[in-house]
C-alpha cells in the first residue's frame, strides 16, 4: 500500500509483516513527509524494491517466505540503497549478522519514531549519489586504496566490497591516517549529531572492517584502538 504522492518526498520501502506495527509506522512516517510502500513478506519486498526503487528500506529481520537477512543480501548485491534493519532482538549476534550482509544500521523494537527518523536522515545524509559524498581523489595508505568517486576499496589490488557505513568509516579513518579519532567524533561524522542509538554499533563496524582489511583481525595493524579515546588508522610513514 502507498500513501498519496508528495512533491519531492523521499520514498521508503517498509518490509514488515506485523500488521499493528506497520499501521502505526506508516502513519508516523507519513506525518514526517515520507512516501511509504509496504511489503508484507520477503518475496513481496524484493518485488516492490524492483518496482519502486526506494530511497531507503526499513527491513524486518524475521519475515515470512524469505528472511530479512536473505532479502538484505539480495538487495545489497545489486544496489547501494540505505538499509536499516528492524529487529525484536537486541543481541549482538543479530546485530552483527545484519551488518555483515550489508545493512547500514539497525533499530530494536520497540523504538520511538523520533529515534527512527533521526537514523533514517543520518543514513540518507551521505548515501551514494549524494553530492556531499564526492570527496575527491583516491586515498592510498599501506597497500589499501579507497576511491570516493567509484565508491571502491582495493587491498593489494583486490576489490573489497563494503557496505555504506563501513566505507564511510574507513574513508574517514584513512583520510586522517596517523591521527586519533575519538569515538564521539566518529559517531557524529558517520551517524550524525542526532544519533541516539547504542555506541556498540561503532565497535561492530570496526570489527567488520578489520575482518576485511587486516592481515590478522585479532591483532590489527591498520585500524588500531587507542584505549579510552577511540581509533586510529596507522600511517607507516609517521
Amino acid at each position: 500500500m502507498e500513501t498519496g504522492p508528495l512533491p519531492d518526498a523521499l520514498s521508503v520501502l517498509v518490509i514488515e509483516d506485523e500488521e499493528s506495527f506497520v499501521e502505526a509506522l506508516v502513519v508516523g512516517l507519513k506525518r514526517e513527509g515520507f512516501l511509504v510502500t509496504v511489503g508484507r513478506d520477503g518475496i513481496e519486498g524484493l518485488q516492490l524494491f524492483d518496482k519502486v526503487r526506494p530511497d531507503l528500506i526499513l527491513l524486518d529481520l524475521w519475515l515470512p517466505k524469505k528472511t530479512g537477512i536473505d532479502v538484505c543480501r539480495e538487495i545489497r548485491a545489486r544496489s547501494r540503497v540505505p538499509i536499516i534493519m528492524v529487529t525484536a532482538k537486541s543481541s549482538e549476534i543479530d546485530t552483527v549478522v545484519g551488518l555483515e550482509v550489508g545493512a547500514d544500521d539497525y533499530v530494536t523494537k520497540p523504538f520511538r519514531l523520533r529515534e527512527l527518523v533521526a537514523r533514517m536522515r543520518a543514513v540518507m545524509r551521505r548515501a551514494p549519489g549524494d553530492e556531499a559524498n564526492d570527496l575527491g581523489e583516491t586515498i592510498e595508505v599501506d597497500g589499501l586504496s579507497l576511491d570516493p568517486e567509484r565508491h571502491e576499496v582495493h587491498l593489494c589490488g583486490d576489490l573489497v566490497p563494503l557496505p555504506l557505513k563501513e566505507f564511510e568509516l574507513l574513508e574517514l579513518l584513512m583520510g586522517n591516517a596517523g591521527r586519533v579519532l575519538t569515538r564521539e567524533t566518529l559517531i557524529d561524522r558517520i551517524w550524525g549529531s542526532n544519533y541516539v542509538g547504542d555506541t556498540k554499533t561503532l565497535d561492530v563496524h570496526i570489527k567488520r572492517l578489520r575482518a576485511k582489511v587486516e592481515d590478522d583481525p585479532s591483532r590489527p595493524a591498520r585500524i588500531t584502538t587507542v584505549r579510552g579515546l577511540g581509533y586510529k588508522f596507522e600511517n607507516p610513514r609517521t
